[in-house]
C-alpha cells in the first residue's frame, strides 16, 4: 500500500518568511501530506523566497531549474510532482514566474498563503495558478483560526505576527510593493496565538513584522494599543519568560518603547535597530526620514532605561552616490554605538524601486572593498561583546541537544548561542549561566550550582 504523499517547505529571507513557512507546513499537514527531509523526497515543494535582494531572486530561479529536472525524472517514472513558488518573489513577479520556468504549478504571494489547500486543488486538476492578491485581513483571520486549532510546536522559541507590510517606501527596498501597506492584527488575535504556543511548550515569542514598532491594533478594551501595550499584555502570558520583538525602524521607537525595556522583566534587553547607513545625506537620499544624531539618541535612551541593552542593527553600503565620506560616516556611527551583532549587505539595484533608477551606481568593485571593511569593524565589535560576557551570570533559555553527548545549547538573551553541560530534560527551561569561555560562534557556559566547569569550558569550545 502506497504512503501519503510528502511535501517540503523551503524558506529564505527574514523571519516573516520562516512565521509564513511554519503555517504553509500546518496547512499542507492538514491537507494530508507528511513532512519530507529534502526536495528529493518530496512530491510537493515550496520555495517560500525572498525579493530584497537581485542574488535572493536569482538563487530562486536557479534552484527552480534544479526542481524542473526532479520533476521531468519524476515524470518519466509516472509519478506526480508538484512546485509552488510562495513569499515575496512570487508577488513581485508572479507571472514572470510562470513564464520563465513551465515546470511550476502555483505562485502564490505571501498574503494569499492561507488559501493554498484550494489553489492546490486547482493545481492538482491542470490548472497554473497565481494568486498574489493583498488579502490581509483574510490572512490574519485564518491564522486566529489556526491558533485555535492547536500549530505544530517542536521549538521551546517561536515567532507571532504582529503586523505586515510597510508605509516607509524606503528608496532600497521592495516590501511596501510585495507586502503592501502597514496593517496589524488585533491584539486578542496575537493573545490567543500566543496562548495556544505557550500551551505547546514555547517559552519565548518574538513578536514579528515588517515594520513591527508601528503595530496599531484594535486592543482587548477596544482602543487602540501599541506594541508596548501589546508586549505587556504578552508578557502576563503563563509560560512566557521571554518576549522579543523585530524588525523596528527608527522613527517609530517611542518613548513608551524605550521604557518599555525598563517596565517589563520578560523582555529582553536586544533590540535590533536599522539604520543602514550613518551618513546624513545618504540616509536622506534612502528616505528614512531620520539622520544619524535621531538615531544615537535613541540609543543612549534605551542604554539609559536599560543599561545592559545591546544593539543590533543593519547597513547597506554603496548605495548610489555614496562617497568614501559617506561610507566613513558609517564606520564612525559604527564606532560610537558599538553592536553586540549586524547584519550588513552590498546595495542590490531593487526593480519599481527609486534607487535602481538613480545614474550614480557605486562600482561593484568599491561596494565589495567597503562592505569588507565594515565587516571587520562590526566582526570585531561582535568577538569583544562575546568576550566581555565572559565572567558574568546570565539568564539562558534552552532549546536543544548541543553537539556533544550530555551537552544542551540555548541562548542568551543577547542572541548569543551558549553550551553547557546538562541533560535534555532542562530544555525549555530558563536557568542562571556563568559564561566560562568564548569562542568565535558561540559561548561556553555554567550552570550555576554545576560542579563541572572544565567539562563545560572543552565541550562548548
Amino acid at each position: 500500500m502506497p504512503g501519503r504523499a510528502k511535501a517540503y517547505v523551503k524558506s529564505y529571507g527574514c523571519q516573516m518568511n520562516v512565521y509564513d513557512a511554519t503555517r504553509m507546513a500546518e496547512l499542507l499537514a492538514k491537507r494530508g501530506y507528511d513532512e519530507a527531509a529534502d526536495e528529493d523526497e518530496a512530491d510537493l515543494v515550496v520555495l517560500n523566497t525572498c525579493h530584497i535582494r537581485e542574488k535572493a531572486t536569482e538563487k530562486v530561479y536557479s534552484e527552480l531549474g534544479r526542481l524542473a529536472r526532479l520533476k521531468a525524472e519524476r515524470g518519466a517514472e509516472g509519478r506526480d510532482y508538484k512546485i509552488v513558488v510562495a513569499g515575496c518573489v512570487a508577488q513581485a513577479e508572479g507571472e514572470e514566474v510562470l513564464r520563465r520556468q513551465r515546470a511550476v504549478d502555483l505562485v502564490v504571494g505571501p498574503q494569499s498563503y492561507h488559501r493554498l489547500s484550494d489553489l492546490l486543488t486547482r493545481a492538482e486538476a491542470g490548472e497554473r495558478v497565481t494568486d498574489t492578491d493583498f488579502a490581509v485581513e483574510d490572512k490574519f483571520r485564518a491564522l486566529r483560526r489556526a491558533a485555535a486549532e492547536g500549530k505544530r510546536v517542536r521549538d521551546v522559541a517561536a515567532f507571532v505576527t504582529a503586523q505586515e507590510g510597510c508605509d516607509k517606501f524606503c528608496s532600497f527596498c521592495v516590501v511596501p510593493y510585495t507586502r503592501g501597506a502597514e496593517v496589524s492584527r488585533k491584539a486578542s488575535e496575537i493573545v490567543e496565538e500566543a496562548e495556544a504556543l505557550a500551551g505547546a511548550g514555547v517559552r519565548e515569542l518574538t513578536v514579528i513584522g515588517q515594520n513591527v514598532n508601528a503595530y496599531r491594533g484594535a486592543g482587548e478594551d477596544g482602543a487602540l494599543w501599541s506594541l508596548p501595550r501589546l508586549l505587556a499584555r504578552l508578557a502576563r502570558i503563563e509560560g512566557v519568560t521571554r518576549l522579543r520583538y523585530t524588525t523596528s525602524h527608527p522613527i517609530d521607537m517611542t518613548e513608551e518603547l524605550i521604557d518599555a525595556h525598563a517596565a517589563l522583566p520578560t523582555l529582553a534587553p536586544f533590540v535590533h535597530l536599522p539604520v543602514q547607513s550613518g551618513s546624513n545625506r545618504i540616509l536622506k537620499a534612502m528616505n528614512r526620514r531620520h539622520d544619524a544624531s535621531f538615531y544615537l539618541d535613541i540609543v543612549a535612551r534605551l542604554r539609559a532605561a536599560r543599561p545592559d541593552i545591546a544593539l543590533s542593527s543593519d547597513f547597506i553600503v554603496g548605495f548610489p552616490g555614496e562617497t568614501d565620506a559617506d561610507f566613513e560616516a558609517t564606520l564612525a556611527l559604527i564606532r560610537q554605538v558599538g553592536f553586540a551583532s549586524t547584519f550588513s549587505f552590498k546595495y542590490s539595484p531593487r526593480p519599481g524601486t527609486p534607487g535602481a533608477e538613480r545614474d550614480d551606481q557605486i562600482a561593484e568593485e568599491v561596494k565589495s572593498e567597503r562592505l569588507a571593511a565594515l565587516q571587520a569593524l562590526v566582526e570585531e565589535q561582535r568577538q569583544a561583546f562575546n568576550a566581555a560576557t565572559v565572567g558574568r551570570t546570565v539568564e539562558i533559555l534552552f532549546e536543544k541537544p548541543g553537539r556533544h553527548a550530555g551537552q544542551i545549547a540555548g541562548k542568551s538573551p543577547y542572541m548569543q548561542a551558549v553550551h553547557a553541560m546538562g541533560g535534555e530534560e532542562l530544555i525549555g527551561k530558563t536557568l542562571p549561566v556563568t559564561i566560562v569561555a568564548a569562542g568565535s560562534n558561540s559561548l561556553a557556559g555554567r550552570i550555576v550550582g554545576q560542579t563541572t566547569p572544565d567539562d563545560a569550558r572543552e565541550a562548548a569550545l
